[in-house]
């Protein structure tokens, strides 16, 4: 089964954002991050069912909004993904699609009852120094409904999903750079201080090109090659629940 779309975007060298090019300070590395976490496959498994049901609704999306049969709409699903990194951005680009409408449809089912998760996250988060930030490709709403699924709305206040992802008006999800940049900027988080923590080897490549440290999750990513030795992976772990005794491993 592939990948949920909406993970891999981009599409293009993105648009620099106002004040991108400005220099952030480097920050002592003895004083705590702001940890940015992506979502799925990260902080809960997304592969067990959740990834599934979205991607059998948007197949069924372009099915229904293109009228076309099922195989043709769910290769335009795969392709406008490969395309463009997202296959919303694909269906905006070439058939007008409503991304908000696209969004709702795409993930209006019962999260709670199909999320796999390890125990122990609210505590980790309690143990972990730092500011904690949410950056997912995935909408607002299913981002929150996890969050309250896993008991960790109360602890991850900053929340930016794909709807808050724009440079200049256009729609950048991750890995475009200059939303990363614009992250920072928008968080005002000194160059050495943000750390990504992904199950995307592809979108910390590039949050290490703008500044970011930058933490691997293995236990569920898809990601093919195993670059625990790439220049652009700080630090290597199977679960987020390690960050707490591995974080002092963490390269600048």
């Amino acid at each position: 089964m592939p990948r949920r779309p909406y993970r891999r975007a981009g599409g293009g060298p993105p648009a620099e954002p106002a004040g991108a090019h400005r220099p952030f300070e480097t920050a002592p590395l003895h004083r705590p991050p702001v940890w940015f976490f992506d979502l799925d496959n990260t902080l809960h498994d997304a592969s067990h069912a959740i990834f599934r049901a979205i991607d059998g609704r948007m197949t069924d999306f372009v099915q229904r909004y293109l009228e076309v049969d099922l195989e043709h709409a769910n290769q335009l699903r795969l392709t406008y993904w490969r395309r463009y990194g997202a296959t919303m951005l694909g269906l905006m680009r070439h058939h007008a699609v409503d991304p908000h409408h696209f969004l709702r449809e795409t993930h209006d089912f019962d999260v709670a009852a199909l999320l796999r998760a390890e125990r122990g996250l609210a505590r980790l988060l309690a143990l972990l120094p730092g500011r904690k930030v949410l950056l997912t490709n995935a909408p607002g709403a299913y981002a929150d409904e996890v969050l309250r699924a896993l008991g960790l709305h109360r602890r991850v206040l900053a929340r930016y999903a794909i709807e808050q992802m724009r440079v200049h008006r256009t729609f950048r999800p991750k890995p475009s750079r200059g939303m990363l940049r614009h992250m920072l900027a928008r968080e005002r988080v000194p160059k050495g201080r943000a750390v990504l923590v992904e199950d995307s080897a592809v979108n910390l490549r590039a949050a290490r090109a703008v500044g970011f440290r930058t933490v691997l999750v293995t236990r569920h990513s898809r990601t093919l090659a195993r670059p625990s030795r790439a220049g652009y992976v700080g630090l290597r772990v199977r679960s987020v629940l390690e960050l707490p005794r591995a974080r002092s491993r963490l390269r600048g």
